[in-house]
């Protein structure tokens, strides 16, 4: 027997490791593939991918953006986008970033905008948080807006109101109803 083992002790352990793989994959439930991405392209439908990261860097918008999705659908023509439960980084020409996270939202590359919704939460590079149910940002106009209620929190002030219009190529931002304003006591003293 010592004899046997001493020659064929390759062949041995080659069977040795396949008997102990097979019984890790009886006891794990077999072997798991994973779903085909053409089974996510639905006739009509476009197609749809879950946990995506999808960038914009076009040099003649003025705005850079990353998207980072649950679920991503794209139109059949590729013209439209919609996603869930996002996480979006804005990074405007010469201007500090703005991340915003929420539920729901849509992108429409010809016209250049897009439309968020649900429970949004963001926060700017230099350092105030955003608030609010809707957004929409033109970046081909270097524009973002709301119609709903809006809150922004700040190094300095704090603000609430209904609808928003920020334009950032002139660095404005307005408030259009409603509006409740808190200054710092520190923004104030020289």
């Amino acid at each position: 027997m010592r004899g046997f083992l001493k020659r064929h002790w390759p062949l041995a352990g080659v069977f040795i490791l396949l008997l102990v793989a097979a019984t890790y994959l009886i006891r794990a439930g077999g072997v798991k593939v994973a779903e085909p991405l053409l089974n996510a392209v639905v006739p009509g439908d476009g197609l749809r991918l879950k946990e995506v990261h999808y960038s914009q860097d076009d040099p003649d918008k003025k705005v850079k953006w990353f998207l980072d999705a649950e679920e991503v659908r794209f139109s059949s023509d590729k013209d439209f986008i919609s996603f869930l439960h996002f996480h979006l980084r804005l990074e405007p020409e010469d201007r500090p970033f703005m991340e915003l996270k929420g539920e729901k939202g849509d992108y429409s590359r010809s016209s250049g905008t897009i439309r968020l919704r649900g429970d949004l939460r963001g926060r700017t590079g230099n350092g105030y948080r955003v608030f609010a149910e809707r957004l929409l940002v033109n970046e081909k106009e270097g524009r973002m807006s709301s119609d709903g209620p809006i809150r922004i929190e700040g190094p300095f002030f704090s603000i609430r109101g209904i609808g928003l219009e920020v334009d950032l190529n002139r660095k404005t931002l307005r408030v259009l109803s409603e509006v409740t304003t808190r200054i710092l006591a520190e923004a104030l003293t020289p």
